[in-house]
């Protein structure tokens, strides 16, 4: 590890920085986005507590999609009475499948999207990694300053749905690969 005792910036930093790759893998798996999300949230905090046994930065990505994989596997077990749940096998498939078809569109949605959070406030930036950071992190923020969870989450949509609009303007001309 490059890094002897990686912080929570730099956590974040990297993370935002394959947050949508994270992503795009989970959903190749998962039925639904509120299950992509449940899956992230949760291999977010399994990857921030052991976040000392991978190496930084570059093998951040691929270890961080062994995590996703398995928590997929996971939910869809604690799912497998909704017939909208993939098989452990057929997950396996989709997840090969995804390493091997995106990785270059993701490389190059990855670069846009650092640049485009690189133009966002650093308050702003903050509040939409705060998510990511640990269980209760939302709550702690909203208390110290006198918001609601769910005000928060609304500027986290907005916040999003700016650097989603920055990211499909700056892939709409790059030119074709």
């Amino acid at each position: 590890m490059t890094d002897p005792e990686p912080n929570q910036d730099t956590f974040d930093a990297i993370f935002a920085t394959h947050e949508s790759a994270f992503r795009a893998y989970a959903r190749s798996m998962l039925p639904t986005w509120d299950a992509v999300d449940e899956v992230i949230q949760s291999a977010s905090l399994i990857m921030w507590r052991k976040l000392d046994q991978v190496d930084l930065p570059d093998g951040f990505l691929p270890w961080g999609k062994v995590i996703i994989r398995f928590e997929a596997k996971k939910y869809c077990r604690t799912k497998a009475r909704d017939a909208h749940v993939f098989d452990p096998d057929l997950l396996d498939l989709l997840a090969r499948h995804q390493d091997e078809s995106v990785e270059p569109d993701l490389q190059q949605e990855q670069a846009v999207l650092e640049e485009c959070l690189s133009r966002v406030a650093d308050s702003q930036r903050k509040l939409v990694l705060a998510p990511y950071r640990r269980h209760g992190y939302l709550t702690e923020l909203a208390e110290k300053t006198g918001r609601t969870r769910n005000s928060l989450y609304k500027q986290i949509r907005r916040i999003r749905a700016k650097l989603e609009q920055c990211v499909q303007e700056k892939l709409n001309f790059l030119p074709e690969s």
